[in-house]
């Protein structure tokens, strides 16, 4: 899988994506992780991204011009067919654990970190496939979104959990499912006993607890 990140703040995805399963991943070249500086993009001798927006207002709005031309140089070099492209913005659709399930199926992802006030509106009309927001609250920018949809498409692609039964049974597999809770040794401690049933080494009563919990 190939993702793409188009952001003003390249830099702050290099500790990010330099650790955990996101590394081991690109390691082991199960997914390709580019970052795009927005900016390489201007015409500008200032490298200019944002203006000031039509009819008023506070903040600056970043203009369409250096977002287009970013996806449409991505999109012609690209040899994928599966391709999606997602705005990372406060208004957009609630990301869940469904959307990261079909992301992983991509062959290709092109996330845009939108910033300031928000982007030109003709970029969701024209640019992008969809806006995501991660919660109902509002960041500095898209990034750290970004961030978060990259984590949490990557582990689900094959080869990258250590036991690919792991995302089975985790939470939010199913809308509405939540994990069961988990114990390891001790087995007291402080008084604080782990459940009975799992020590008992009966697994169908420990599979009926489980999903009763």
């Amino acid at each position: 899988m190939k993702i793409d990140i188009v952001t003003i703040f390249p830099e702050m995805f290099a500790s990010t994506f330099a650790e955990s399963m996101v590394k081991r991943a690109v390691d082991e070249k199960i997914v390709e992780i580019t970052i795009h500086d927005l900016r390489d993009w201007t015409e500008d001798k200032h490298r200019s991204v944002d203006d000031r927006p039509y009819g008023g207002g506070a903040g600056m709005v970043l203009k369409i011009e250096p977002i287009d031309k970013t996806i449409q140089s991505l999109k012609i070099k690209s040899q994928k067919s599966n391709i999606k492209i997602a705005l990372m913005s406060a208004k957009g659709e609630a990301y869940t654990q469904q959307k990261a399930r079909k992301y992983a199926k991509l062959d290709q992802l092109i996330l845009v970190a939108g910033h300031y006030e928000g982007v030109d509106e003709r970029v969701v009309e024209r640019v992008v496939d969809e806006e995501i927001r991660i919660g109902d609250y509002v960041l500095t920018g898209g990034e750290l979104p970004a961030m978060v949809v990259v984590d949490s498409v990557v582990r689900l692609l094959p080869g990258v959990l250590g036991n690919e039964e792991s995302a089975k049974d985790e939470s939010h597999a199913k809308p509405g499912y939540l994990e069961y809770p988990q114990y390891t040794r001790p087995e007291e401690y402080k008084g604080w006993r782990v459940p009975e049933v799992l020590l008992s080494g009966n697994h169908a009563e420990i599979e009926k607890w489980r999903k009763s919990q």
